[in-house]
């Protein structure tokens, strides 16, 4: 009798280790091919990104060849004409001709900066910001100063955090340019933490924030909502000081 108890009981257990070995080599099996489609998803994704690089390089080179040669052959033959010109309001007509042109050739660079996926980065977007800011204060009165610290250039950002954070810097040289009076103006960058931080900063009249519906304050804050950023806006009488913060 103990032996048949035994025997019964050898039986269980070896059932049981089969059945554990058996859901063992299942939950195995499912993981595997979890894994599997997971990787599958993961290559489609890759895939679906390189294949939009690709368009962005495509539209990219496009723009600079077509439209570029484009706008380059209007400001000369523009010039052209300015030298043959007598009447003085003809002359004053192609001089916005060229003021145009100029402008669009700027816009157009501002675009493929945008496109050009190589510059999906911290060090990227810094001397761009910078080489910007110089070009476009050059001619007015406002000495610009620049300051980076802690940054770590290899960092990437997504292109729409990129083109967010590049137009939320138009619009405060904007305001600085037109509205605050100063001589001075400091564009400072650093990293803190998973942070990339800009402050754009001048020495002007200052303004009442809670005043300015103008200034396209609303609009720096929606995009910074929309890259995972904030914006604060610093002002008294003694200047103004706009600070944007991105998690990269």
């Amino acid at each position: 009798m103990a032996m048949v108890v035994l025997l019964l009981v050898c039986f269980i257990v070896l059932v049981i280790l089969i059945y554990n070995r058996k859901q063992l080599l299942y939950l195995k099996e499912q993981q595997l091919k979890e894994s599997e489609y997971q990787n599958k998803l993961l290559q489609k994704e890759l895939e679906k990104q390189k294949s939009i690089e690709q368009e962005r390089e495509r539209i990219s080179h496009d723009m600079h060849d077509d439209l570029g040669a484009g706008i380059s052959a209007l400001k000369l033959q523009a010039e052209f004409l300015k030298q043959k010109a007598e009447d003085e309001d003809l002359k004053t007509d192609i001089n916005e001709l060229l003021k145009t042109s100029e402008e669009m050739n700027v816009s157009m660079r501002e675009m493929l900066w945008s496109l050009n996926s190589g510059n999906d980065t911290v060090g990227s977007f810094v001397e761009y910001a910078k080489i910007y800011t110089e070009n476009f204060l050059k001619k007015s009165k406002i000495q610009v100063m620049t300051e980076s610290k802690n940054l770590i250039p290899e960092t990437l950002i997504s292109t729409e955090q990129r083109r967010n954070l590049f137009l939320c810097l138009k619009e405060t040289l904007n305001n600085a340019y037109k509205h605050s009076n100063g001589n001075k103006l400091k564009l400072s960058f650093m990293q803190k933490q998973e942070y990339f931080i800009m402050e754009v900063s001048d020495n002007g009249n200052g303004f009442n924030t809670e005043d300015a519906k103008g200034n396209g304050l609303s609009n720096m804050k929606r995009r910074m909502n929309e890259s995972f950023g904030e914006v604060e806006i610093l002002s008294t009488e003694n200047g103004t000081s706009v600070v944007f913060s991105m998690k990269t």
